[in-house]
């Protein structure tokens, strides 16, 4: 797939069927991380509405976006995961994950678009950061990493930074 422009992408809604592949390359789009149990296939059966994949040409799969409309917070959208193969990134393609998924929230009346991100990972800050998102520092962030986030936001060991775009 490397080399490959956006034009050879095709984005479609993900479905179970699709689980499969997608569990098969999530820590090693993250470096290895063992982030696998953050993607449960219920993902995949009841969030299939509001996410997107996305295939290079030959099938592949190129990025995905799971998200959703929160169901308790009427004006948030929430980016649960994005990824994209690294053989492809800086192509535009979580950009383009993300342009679908900001339409889904605007269609769903959504004025908000929140995401978590570890606070080390520079790259999906970065990332996030040039899509529009700051993130939130406010109370009970705390410095980590050069970012300001959440010490043991998950599971009580996790940190995280808090994303939040404007729509």
């Amino acid at each position: 797939m490397s080399g490959e422009g956006l034009e050879s992408v095709t984005f479609r809604r993900p479905t179970e069927a699709d689980y499969e592949a997608i569990s098969r390359v999530v820590d090693d789009w993250w470096g290895g991380r063992q982030l696998d149990h953050l993607l449960p296939r219920l993902w995949l059966q009841h969030f299939t509405g509001t996410s997107w994949l996305a295939e290079a040409a030959d099938g592949r799969l190129a990025g995905f976006l799971i998200g959703f409309l929160s169901p308790d917070k009427p004006d948030v959208a929430y980016c649960h995961l994005v990824a994209a193969n690294p053989n492809l990134r800086r192509h535009g393609l979580g950009r383009a994950l993300y342009e679908r998924f900001f339409d889904d929230a605007r269609a769903g009346g959504r004025t908000v678009v929140s995401a978590i991100t570890w606070p080390a990972n520079r790259t999906s800050i970065a990332f996030h950061l040039a899509l529009g998102f700051e993130v939130q520092a406010g109370t009970g962030s705390q410095n980590l990493y050069g970012t300001p986030a959440r010490a043991g936001y998950d599971f009580d060991r996790e940190d995280r930074a808090i994303l939040v775009r404007r729509l």
